[in-house]
């Protein structure tokens, strides 16, 4: 299994417009981070997690030619906001296979009615089939079990994805233990380090490493990564062993 990290940045990306703090004037690209996005491929099959703004930008950056579909963790924008940018896919493919849950499907339909409609489709328009996701009941992406995990960003329910050996969690603030559970025996464990301060929505550092420490993962990565982290060759330097910064176009093999 190969995972692509197409994004790793916070809603507004790395640098932030306007901005003259430090990080974001780096000239180290590892300091520069589109909105946050996986790709996770095996054998025959390309998956994405997440359908940010820059979608477009990374599906041309990393040549991909042909996407099997996208997990959608939930509803915001920075996860969200690409999904106009299928439209190639599904001039080749057609339908392209999205997996959500149904509040998040219901506000794609709000968003991008025209994506969802059944007549009067416009031409050019992009369509596609809806596989409704739901907690506790794992599904079948080509020859691997995939199982949701319902964590919370704040207090509203995220869907991260475990695919055999591999986890993906972003936008957590916190999560039961059932759900931990879950992820006995992962091998790489991909979960959000916002920043250093606390938040009242995302991990920070030290919440992400407490998280990281109880899962026990081989190696873990964090995404989701703010301006206000540091620098990142400085923040890679404070973390443990087995431990990383995800940054834009990592590529990780398990």
């Amino acid at each position: 299994m190969k995972i692509t990290f197409l994004g790793t940045g916070t809603s507004q990306g790395i640098p932030v417009i306007g901005s003259s703090h430090p990080v974001c004037l780096s000239k180290n690209p590892k300091d520069k981070r589109l909105r946050v996005s996986v790709m996770v491929s095996w054998d025959e099959y390309t998956y994405v997690i997440d359908c940010g703004p820059d979608f477009r930008q990374q599906m041309l950056t990393h040549k991909v030619d042909r996407l099997d579909g996208i997990l959608f963790t939930h509803e915001h924008a920075d996860h969200t906001a690409g999904i106009d940018d299928i439209r190639p896919f599904f001039f080749r493919q057609g339908d392209i296979p999205i997996y959500a849950q149904e509040r998040v499907v219901e506000e794609l339909k709000r968003r991008f009615d025209y994506i969802f409609a059944d007549e009067n489709r416009y031409p050019g328009a992009p369509a596609v089939y809806v596989n409704p996701v739901e907690k506790n009941t794992p599904f079948t992406l080509g020859n691997l079990e995939v199982i949701p995990i319902e964590v919370f960003h704040n207090r509203l329910s995220v869907f991260g994805y475990r695919l055999g050996d591999f986890a993906y969690l972003t936008d957590v603030k916190t999560i039961k233990q059932e759900e931990t559970d879950k992820l006995k025996g992962v091998k790489v464990l991909t979960v959000n380090a916002l920043r250093k301060e606390p938040h009242h929505s995302h991990f920070n550092l030290e919440e992400a490493l407490k998280f990281v420490q109880k899962v026990g993962p081989e190696r873990a990565y964090f995404t989701h990564i703010s301006h206000h982290m540091g620098f990142h060759e400085e923040v890679e330097q404070e973390l443990p062993d087995g431990v990383y910064l995800a940054y834009d176009n990592l590529i990780v093999s398990i």
